[in-house]
């Protein structure tokens, strides 16, 4: 039972050959499956899919997780949604020569976490909520995660240069007050740990570290990593929206958020270096 853990926790290869072509995350992919004995294999014959990940499943065969290039929930695909992801053999994929941009050129993910019902707790997920209704930030992919651990440690495994957590979080400075902080990765440089995860795994938890350390046993992370802090009055549950001293810090924030994005895509630097930033 133990090496069948260990065999399933294994992390797939992240590459397959179709054809000659090296076809991983972000590569379009024509779909052309074999069977055409339900109704997906019929409606999706044809259709140009975006590669998300390549799996391998406990006998060694790999499978070619996909969404669908023009689904507009593809972030439901991405966040393992069913009925928006689907997977093909690598015989059942015709590479189409090219690899999808995303929007803007994103390199950095912008994560707004926290729980919206413990008061400024919620801190994160309103910045992201914010910036979300303003201009596109350029270079940049913002999401509200919330609570969804799981969903962002799997996020990190795509090819981010830099990730930007937002979350509220009690430092001793008067409420409002927000720190940048250059958090210490885990197990950096080191390769990833083989072998099943050890200890429980949160999925509807949000802790920052935790998080990463996840996302590092599944095999990536970005490079750069900021944490953008607020102090809070209160995250107990005594309040169920922002204090006011929180609320007001909300557009600065995101101003903050868009001025370290700038700076991480300015440094363009080499996968692994790191540098402080003090503030």
């Amino acid at each position: 039972m133990n090496d069948f853990w260990t065999r399933m926790a294994g992390r797939g290869p992240g590459e397959v050959i179709v054809d000659g072509t090296v076809v991983g995350s972000g590569s379009l992919v024509r779909l052309r499956p074999r069977s055409r004995t339900d109704v997906f294999d019929l409606v999706l014959d044809g259709r140009v899919a975006v590669v998300e990940s390549v799996e391998q499943d406990d006998e060694g065969t790999l499978h070619v997780a996909v969404t669908l290039a023009d689904d507009p929930g593809r972030d439901l695909g991405e966040a393992r949604m069913p009925g928006h992801r689907f997977f093909y053999s690598a015989e059942e994929i015709e590479p189409v020569g090219e690899h999808e941009e995303r929007p803007g050129g994103a390199r950095i993910l912008v994560a707004g976490i926290g729980n919206v019902f413990l008061g400024d707790d919620g801190f994160g997920v309103e910045v992201a909520r914010h910036l979300a209704e303003g201009p596109a930030v350029p270079g940049a992919d913002v999401v509200d995660f919330g609570i969804r651990g799981m969903d962002l440690a799997y996020a990190l495994q795509r090819a981010y240069t830099g990730v930007i957590f937002v979350d509220a979080a009690p430092r001793g400075h008067a409420p409002g007050t927000l720190t940048v902080l250059d958090p210490d990765l885990p197990g950096d440089g080191e390769a990833p740990v083989e072998g099943p995860v050890e200890g429980p795994l949160e999925g509807h938890g949000m802790d920052p570290v935790s998080v990463l350390r996840l996302a590092r046993r599944m095999g990536h992370l970005p490079a750069r990593v900021r944490v953008v802090c607020c102090e809070p009055v209160t995250a107990d549950g005594a309040l169920f929206e922002l204090s006011e001293p929180v609320r007001a810090m909300v557009g600065e924030a995101a101003g903050l958020v868009k001025s370290l994005v700038m700076e991480m895509i300015a440094e363009n630097a080499g996968p692994g270096s790191r540098d402080p930033l003090p503030r």
